[in-house]
Parts: C-alpha cells; sequence; structure tokens
C-alpha cells in the first residue's frame, strides 16, 4: 500500500468515527481537585440542555460539561479563601441558544441566540473549614435572562461557551466577594 493510499484509507476511517459525546457513560464525571476544589457532574443525559434541545444529536457533541466544569473549578480556585474547601457537583446545564432544525440542513448545527434561551447552571455547593467543619452547603441556580443585553461590547462573544462563563464568573465573584491569595 502506498503512503497516498494509506493516509487516504486512515482519513476514511477517521471520518466514520463517532464523535465525542458528553453523554459518553465511559469518560469521568469529575475533575481531578484542583487547589482544594473539587468539581463533579451527574449524568449530562438528564440536563435540560439535552432533554429540551431542538437536536439532541448535535447537543450531545463535544466537550462542553467538561469545559465548563474546568472553567467553574479554576474560577473558585481563584477566589477561595485561604484554608477552605469547595466541593461541588453541576446538578443541570442549558446553555445559551438553542437548534432549530426546522430552518434547514444548514442550520441544524447552529445555536440561534434568543431571549427565551438564556443560559442555567445548577449546582450544589459545599465549603468547608480545613478541619471539616461545614460553611455553606446547598443549591444555587446561576442564570442569566439578560444574557443578550448584559455584557455588550466585551467583544468575545463568539468565544465557545462565552455566556456560559461570563454567568459562572459573575456568580463566582458573588459567592466569593474577596480574591483568595
Amino acid at each position: 500500500m502506498t503512503g497516498a493510499v494509506l493516509l487516504a484509507a486512515v482519513l476514511a476511517a477517521c471520518g466514520n468515527m463517532p464523535a465525542r459525546t458528553v453523554t459518553n457513560p465511559d469518560l469521568p464525571r469529575a475533575l481531578p481537585e484542583l487547589d482544594h476544589v473539587a468539581v463533579a457532574w451527574t449524568d449530562p443525559n438528564g440536563f435540560t440542555d439535552l432533554s429540551r434541545s431542538g437536536n439532541r444529536a448535535e447537543a450531545r457533541r463535544g466537550t462542553w460539561v467538561q469545559d465548563l466544569a474546568e472553567h467553574l473549578q479554576k474560577a473558585v480556585a481563584a477566589r477561595l479563601p485561604e484554608g477552605e474547601r469547595a466541593d461541588i457537583t453541576i446538578t443541570d446545564i442549558r446553555r445559551a441558544g438553542d437548534y432549530e432544525p426546522w430552518r434547514g440542513p444548514d442550520f441544524d448545527r447552529v445555536r440561534m441566540m434568543r431571549d427565551i434561551h438564556w443560559p442555567q447552571l445548577i449546582l450544589t455547593l459545599r465549603r468547608t473549614t480545613a478541619s471539616g467543619q461545614v460553611i455553606e452547603d446547598g443549591e444555587r441556580i446561576l442564570r442569566d435572562p439578560a444574557y443578550l443585553t448584559s455584557g455588550i461590547g466585551a467583544g468575545r462573544t463568539s468565544q465557545p461557551l462565552y455566556y456560559e462563563k461570563r454567568m459562572i464568573d459573575d456568580w463566582v465573584r458573588r459567592e466569593f466577594p474577596a480574591p483568595a491569595r
């Protein structure tokens, strides 16, 4: 087999490989701990973003659950007071926008941003001292119904998960008011 034929065979095989999905049961559902911040998530099959999506197959694609978990972990780690620990479990995610496949094949993979499809993230937070004494324990609901008008002019709205990450950053600033270090 010549090099060109071998390359063509490999590329063809890769084209038939299933895309990575957030619902793959073999993927981890937690991040390694970072600076006393542990982040995990429940089964994404139950997330609103998948169960109510206009295109469930497309909504499953990618690494967006892990990407949001990593962003959350880094943001909390940067502001968690010295001597505290935070254990966070993400229990639901609804990303900004939704798919509208009825618009035709050119739009079946495009998230349309409308004011009725705001981002929301539900999580449980348990904050403890170094000795294990519970400081806070409860559910938090993060949402930004004004996501299309808040933060206008930031210039980064085309970045992946921009609205969700901005919502997380706003919550972290409110929940952990002073920088940790």
